[in-house]
């Protein structure tokens, strides 16, 4: 065992340039993408609950309602998930799923808008997210442009 094998070295300095620079991965979680984390992880905790707890207490009130609020909760999991991993599929999948939840927010909302009485119950994505202060139509813009930056790197 020559020297160099022990310190990790290689024996010839030329087969150090043959190898092209890796381009380094971005992590979505960290930085600005944390607290994207951070609100994802609350929401997904916030529809779920909300809409098992209404599910199971009065299903046949508003039905829709109840039923599009589990679909938040499950955008918003897959979201935080994908976050969360990290590397390119899950980016891309993560922009798809905000893409869908910007598509669901704008369509629900505008939905309640025109025709209250096909919801007798708000759901998370009512009124644009109205009752969350509007983080549902937020959210899904902030984490595509955070999505798009992390292609970028």
């Amino acid at each position: 065992m020559r020297d160099t094998d022990r310190t990790g070295a290689s024996a010839s300095p030329a087969s150090q340039d043959d190898t092209p620079p890796q381009k380094q991965q971005f992590e979505l979680g960290t930085g600005p993408g944390r607290v994207l984390v951070w609100f994802y992880g609350v929401f997904t905790v916030a529809a779920a609950s909300r809409s098992i707890v209404e599910m199971i207490l009065d299903f046949g009130k508003a039905p829709l309602a109840y039923i599009l609020s589990a679909v938040a909760a499950v955008v918003y999991g897959f979201i935080t998930y994908s976050l969360v991993r990290g590397g390119d599929k899950a980016r891309r999948a993560a922009l798809v799923c905000c893409a869908a939840e910007l598509a669901g927010v704008l369509i629900v909302g505008t939905w309640t808008r025109l025709e209250p009485s096909a919801f007798p119950d708000s759901t998370v994505w009512s009124g644009f997210g109205m009752g969350y202060l509007f983080i549902p139509v937020i959210l899904p813009v902030t984490g595509m442009i955070w999505l798009r930056r992390a292609r970028n790197a």
